[in-house]
């Protein structure tokens, strides 16, 4: 128990140090909805990662959040071998929870000069379009991961941009699309990301973006965000909580995407586990909190 308290205690200090004198979560500007069209969503991976999915979808009814994207290999289960059956049992579930499907984060990558390797990914993304098609979910995620040593890098980029094209296709025969996680090591850096997407030019193809240490220039994103917004599909959020110098410019981020006009989601997606699934919760409660006051539209720059 005092583990908890301590746990407890940490957190709404984090809180009260991010929102900084006179900001609550229930302070000013409660009376008038902020101008955002986004809405909160959560990826399984790292957060619930051990968790089934009837636990993932009553603790996002709880908390207030509004979609999953269910992250290949986690326990919750839905992949591509699922039978028709537990399809259609994964979309009652999400139906019955009010939960919106967001889709599947796959880590198919296109990057290895290997082609059959390049191959067998192009044919896993085909599997997992049709999982979130039947499931009703919106895109599937996908990723470049490196820019192999000895390769040009425009031959890599080329080449992945050409088989997301590929991917693309696949996609639209189905009605979803897939996103590209701005993502590894080179492919993260926002101008190779958008030559990646030059070279796709599909209309079914777009990216999530990563909030990634590289989007920054002299403390703002907006460079980067200027470069990739044409494709912004889906956004991932990290550790909102972090204050040091030099931490990512959430407010900045939310205030770029509702001028934006961007309507679909920010999921949450922070590379940790805590110790048992109400602690998880609890944190999930504050992290709401936090992206409520960040997102709002007065909130200080």
């Amino acid at each position: 128990m005092d583990g908890r308290i301590h746990r407890r205690s940490a957190i709404r200090a984090t809180l009260a140090a991010v929102l900084g004198s006179g900001w609550s979560a229930t302070g000013r500007g409660a009376e008038n909805p902020p101008a955002r069209r986004y809405q909160l969503g959560l990826v399984t991976y790292n957060l619930a990662k051990d968790w089934d999915l009837p636990t993932i979808l009553s603790v996002c009814q709880r908390v207030g959040i509004a979609a999953v994207e269910l992250r290949t290999t986690h326990r919750h289960g839905v992949e591509p071998d699922l039978s028709a059956d537990a399809r259609r049992e994964v979309k009652r579930r999400f139906a019955d929870s009010g939960i919106v499907f967001w889709g599947c984060g796959s880590v198919c990558e296109f990057h290895s000069p290997d082609p059959d390797r390049v191959r067998e990914n192009i044919q896993t993304c085909a599997r997992f379009v049709d999982l979130v098609a039947d499931l009703g979910g919106r895109g599937v995620k996908v990723r470049p991961n490196n820019l192999p040593m000895n390769v040009p890098q425009e031959q890599t980029l080329r080449q992945i941009g050409q088989a997301l094209t590929e991917c693309g296709r696949r996609a639209a025969e189905r009605g979803v699309e897939i996103w590209v996680e701005v993502h590894g090591r080179g492919t993260a850096l926002p101008h190779n990301m958008k030559a990646i997407m030059e070279h796709c030019q599909h209309p079914s193809v777009g990216i999530t973006w990563n909030s990634n240490s590289s989007d920054l220039v002299d403390g703002s994103v907006a460079r980067a965000f200027a470069l990739l917004r044409p494709w912004i599909r889906s956004v991932h959020i990290n550790d909102l909580y972090k204050q040091e110098k030099g931490a990512y410019p959430y407010r900045e981020l939310f205030r770029l995407l509702r001028e934006a006009m961007y309507d679909r989601y920010t999921l949450i997606e922070v590379g940790r586990t805590l110790p048992d699934p109400a602690s998880t919760e609890e944190l999930l409660r504050y992290y709401r909190a936090l992206w409520l006051e960040l997102s709002k539209q007065d909130s200080p720059s």
